[in-house]
């Protein structure tokens, strides 16, 4: 089978080609990409069989790289951190998807499950628009949402919010793209994260509402401490541990 990973970090790119080159000697790496434009383009040239496709990437995510392409002859294995709202629209697809931190033995029957459906000539295609039109119907992922600013309004694409930071009777957003520079906006917190709690954000603290596709760690404690994906630690308060413990499990 011959396979493209997309993914815009660099060691999660590497960690899967070890892993495949190691586990599943039926897969050969064609190409690997850092973006959704290049992949484009690679997927165009080597027409491969499998792709894995990260998610969460910055310009292009995984959906909108799938929606690119009319009628993909491929079969797709999503690879994702804790995004409850992608993993809920790939299951309801009947999609592969893998965890990172990958597994070894989930990522072997995952490319045995591609392996079978493109020997059973399984096309893909009305997988794939199922994803597409369930994103359409429930989880708009160029969603944006209007905050008010001392200036004005700002319009705001949720799935680049990292985590808001109360200050005072105002917020603090900090940004995928701009995380040393926040935004403030003249609401409360638990304005915003009314807005934002069915949209993929949690309340881990007073001062502190996240994006759980952003968390990169958890770190034990009395409440524990999350590290964001920027390198930021947000502390989590003790009454809200055991939500929050809960709540990524399932994602």
């Amino acid at each position: 089978m011959q396979a493209i990973i997309i993914d815009d970090e660099k060691h999660c790119r590497d960690v899967l080609q070890m892993l495949l080159n190691k586990y599943c000697p039926q897969v050969k790496i064609v190409a690997m990409c850092n973006d959704g434009t290049t992949a484009l383009a690679a997927i165009a040239q080597y027409e491969p069989n499998l792709i894995f496709l990260d998610v969460e990437m910055p310009g292009m995510d995984g959906f909108e790289l799938l929606q690119a392409i009319p009628q993909p002859t491929f079969s797709v294995v999503f690879t994702t951190a804790y995004n409850q709202y992608a993993i809920q629209a790939i299951r309801h697809s009947a999609l592969d998807f893998l965890l990172k931190p990958i597994d070894k033995d989930e990522l072997i029957q995952a490319v045995q499950r591609a392996q079978q459906a493109q020997q059973q000539a399984s096309h893909p295609t009305k997988k794939v628009d199922n994803l597409l039109q369930f994103l359409q119907q429930h989880l708009q992922p160029n969603e944006r949402i209007a905050l008010p600013t001392l200036d004005g309004l700002r319009m705001m694409p949720i799935k680049e919010i990292l985590y808001c930071e109360s200050d005072g009777g105002y917020t603090r957003i900090f940004m995928q793209q701009q995380h040393d520079k926040a935004v403030l906006i003249c609401r409360t917190l638990k304005e915003v994260e009314d807005v934002l709690k069915e949209k993929g954000f949690f309340r881990v603290h007073n001062s502190y509402l996240i994006n759980l596709s952003y968390i990169d760690k958890y770190i034990k404690g009395d409440g524990g401490e999350i590290v964001m994906s920027d390198g930021k630690s947000i502390p989590v308060s003790r009454n809200r541990k055991q939500e929050f413990l809960t709540r990524i499990e399932r994602l």
